[in-house]
């Protein structure tokens, strides 16, 4: 057919569809049906030819019924009175011999999609559930959902919904799960499908006559329902064993997703569970589809959350491919990060040391950052690795590395010394505005120890005229203002002109009034000066901060086989490190002592240890200081208020206790300054209650002086909802961390 404007293509195709001698020839009304189709695809309107359509549905041809079944259903909502016309047709068709007419009939009588046609529907609906033929079956089911959601506001027929719990048990195992899929939907409203003990048997005991995706659906369903006793959860996990093996992911996924919600009270059945799905999990990981591959990688992580050692010995099997797409090879690196120990740290190193190279961008930052993310555990040999990178001189890289190194001094400040090493060479002049700022932090804060500090803030401070980035800016004025109070004659000149600028010029009102404040701050001495901008920088003596504790699996059992996994972020570059989630210290040697003879350190190492375990404590979700504010001051009768301790001396700074409290996975929110009295500081905490959920726990310690020699700490608990046993593990918990900061000639009483 020649090209013809829309309106000449709808009139060759009527005259061709109202030609009898086209009618005579079923091969050439088929192809002219056909081409009225592809017509619509290329999305000429051809609604015009809605009643000669209806005409030539009246026809034996199986396939020209399915193509003119396409034109009605998408034109229906336009031609309300004309779809009325092929009811009749399709009422007939209901009634074929042919069971794939019928279903096809059946079908596309749900599809029209008009309420005003829904009481000529529902009879062959009807008819349809018992229809002799498994296809006409499936179909029918699902037309009671799709009439439910036509109308959703209708009474439920509760002889519908009887007929369809009946089918339930019939011999087709597609009828079964459409029949679950089509009572979820229609009793919505009132919870879904309930699934007792008598239909939990029945699917599994079916589960094996089900396609891959049926498995799927009933395996969902099930984790509905609770074992009576623990013999019937046994013989539940019985049945599923074989499931969860299997050689499909879908399945194995789903199977994984049952087991750890049937044993939520039996962790250490879950547990077996998770090792028992290595193997499936790993050969999804070698799947030829990217998203099966990446949908794998993402759920490994979180069964590293609570098995951190699960897939040590596999670790090659994480080794990125060259044509492996960026985001897997992103994923893959996250996971080797979880991997590292002192046996393989060696390989890892160098196989990570080989992608920072990569011809991506993305992936290359990616993979200086998980070295510097396993620099927190083996901080030599990863800053060998960072520093053998700058001299690649690649902007790109060098910007990451410079990153890495500050995000490493934050949680390992013992690495200082490599650090102002490697920043003498380092090149200055980074395209990128993350890359700059990194860079001037460190020259701020260790500039004393790096002699060409000076020189290189003189560069941004002589080109600060062309400076965009206002987080640059106001990075290169804080570094000034450190560098001049440790080098003041080298400095003197370049802050007095940076300064003049800053007022004088600046346009950004953020970096002006920054300008001002130090300018203002300067005038009141140095020591005031060094008050504000050199504040407490970290013990280099802590341990190294190698990320969080083993979790609970019930802290992520509900994401599994979710999309929530897929949403993890993957590492980049600019990234800070969550202290708040990641902060533990390594195991410290104590043969032959006590924990009253240790370092509170020490002392706390064996709290985590001998407590974090079997209390389950965690500090997710997060709770704001908005939220907090809002439950601390509620009535007092919506909390537990426990009691106060008392009698012993707090000598210590905020800093230390901070950590100290993340040690146990208690999170401060808030403190007073350290010379207020009284001292004062909110903490929260989330205690696992076995299969009842969790408590959240909300306390205040206030530190004051009630006689001249007598100095106190108070605390106040309140709880959410009330457990008097969690409560009194809470308070014991709490004193241990209290008594490692306290003097050792002073006792904790609790009243």
């Amino acid at each position: 057919m020649p090209y013809l404007s829309g309106e000449e293509t709808v009139k060759e195709l009527r005259r061709a569809l109202c030609n009898p001698n086209v009618h005579s020839d079923p091969l050439r009304h088929r192809n002219a049906v056909l081409r009225v189709i592809r017509a619509m695809s290329q999305g000429v309107d051809v609604s015009a030819l809605f009643s000669e359509m209806v005409k030539a549905c009246a026809t034996v041809d199986i396939v020209q019924k399915k193509l003119i079944y396409i034109f009605l259903c998408s034109y229906a909502a336009v031609n309300p009175e004309l779809s009325l016309l092929v009811i009749n047709t399709l009422r007939k068709d209901c009634q074929d011999p042919n069971p794939m007419v019928r279903s096809l009939a059946l079908r596309n009588m749900t599809n029209l999609r008009l309420s005003s046609l829904v009481e000529y529907v529902e009879q062959p609906l009807i008819a349809g559930l018992r229809d002799r033929a498994a296809c006409v079956r499936r179909v029918a089911v699902l037309g009671w959902a799709k009439l439910h959601d036509l109308q959703p506001d209708s009474e439920i027929d509760a002889a519908v919904v009887n007929e369809l719990y009946s089918l339930l048990r019939d011999p087709d195992p597609v009828v079964m799960v459409n029949c679950l899929r089509a009572l979820e939907g229609i009793l919505k409203e009132e919870g879904g499908v309930v699934i007792n003990k008598p239909i939990t048997h029945h699917l599994l005991n079916r589960l094996k006559e089900c396609d891959i995706w049926g498995q799927c659906e009933v395996l969902k369903f099930l984790q509905r329902y609770q074992p009576q006793s623990e013999d019937e959860l046994f013989d539940i996990l019985s049945l599923l064993d074989a499931s969860l093996v299997s050689p499909h992911p879908p399945v194995m996924a789903a199977t994984v997703g049952l087991f750890l919600s049937l044993c939520g009270s039996l962790p250490a059945v879950g547990l077996s569970a998770l090792r028992r799905a290595q193997g499936p999990l790993l050969a999804a990981c070698g799947s030829g589809s990217r998203e099966m591959r990446f949908t794998a990688l993402c759920h490994i992580q979180l069964l590293l959350r609570s098995l951190p050692g699960l897939l040590g010995a596999h670790y090659k099997r994480f080794f990125c491919g060259y044509a492996e797409p960026a985001f897997i090879k992103q994923r893959k690196m996250k996971v080797l990060v979880e991997l590292v120990n002192d046996d393989n740290v060696a390989m890892l190193l160098d196989e990570m040391k080989g992608y920072c190279t990569d011809v991506n961008p993305d992936t290359a930052q990616a993979a200086i950052s998980a070295i510097g993310h396993i620099g927190r555990s083996y901080s030599d040999r990863s800053l060998e690795i960072l520093v053998g990178l700058l001299g690649l001189k690649q902007d790109h890289i060098t910007s990451a590395v410079v990153q890495t190194m500050r995000d490493l001094l934050w949680v390992c400040p013992q690495c200082s010394s490599t650090v102002c090493l490697a920043l003498e060479e380092c090149e200055d002049t980074m395209q990128d505005a993350q890359g700059r700022q990194a860079l001037l932090w460190m020259l701020g804060v260790y500039g004393e120890r790096i002699s060409s500090a000076p020189y290189k803030l003189e560069v941004f401070i002589d080109d600060v005229r062309n400076e965009t980035s206002a987080g640059v800016k106001l990075e290169l004025l804080t570094a000034s203002m450190r560098l001049f109070l440790c080098r003041p004659a080298e400095m003197q000149d370049m802050l007095g002109r940076l300064l003049h600028h800053y007022i004088e010029e600046e346009t950004d009102m953020c970096v002006r009034d920054q300008a001002l404040l130090y300018y203002r701050l300067l005038h009141c001495g140095k020591e005031e000066t060094e008050k504000v901008l050199q504040g407490r920088r970290s013990d280099p003596s802590l341990g190294v901060l190698i990320g969080p504790p083993a979790e609970s699996i019930s802290q992520w059992a509900h994401s599994f086989n979710t999309l929530a996994p897929l949403l993890q972020s993957t590492f980049k570059p600019d990234s800070k490190p969550q202290l708040s989630d990641a902060l533990r210290c390594d195991p410290v040697e104590t043969s032959g002592k006590t924990p009253a003879d240790c370092s509170p350190i020490t002392q706390l190492a064996f709290l985590t240890s001998s407590s974090a375990a079997p209390l389950s404590l965690s500090v997710s979700p997060a709770l704001s200081p908005e939220k907090f504010e809002r439950l601390w001051l509620q009535p007092r009768a919506q909390h537990d208020e426990h009691g106060k301790l008392q009698q012993t001396v707090f000598q210590c700074s905020a800093q230390s206790l901070q950590a100290s409290l993340q040690l146990v996975n208690v999170q401060t929110l808030a403190f007073t300054p350290a010379h207020a009295r009284p001292w004062k500081v909110y903490l929260y905490t989330r205690m696992q209650l076995d299969s009842r959920g969790s408590t959240l726990i909300l306390g205040e310690l206030v530190h004051c002086e009630e006689e001249p020699e007598e100095k106190t700490v108070r605390v106040t608990l309140r709880q959410q909802p009330r457990d008097d046993e969690t409560l009194k593990a809470f308070l014991s918990i709490l004193t241990t961390v209290l008594h490692t900061h306290s003097s050792s000639n002073e006792t904790l009483k609790d009243i």
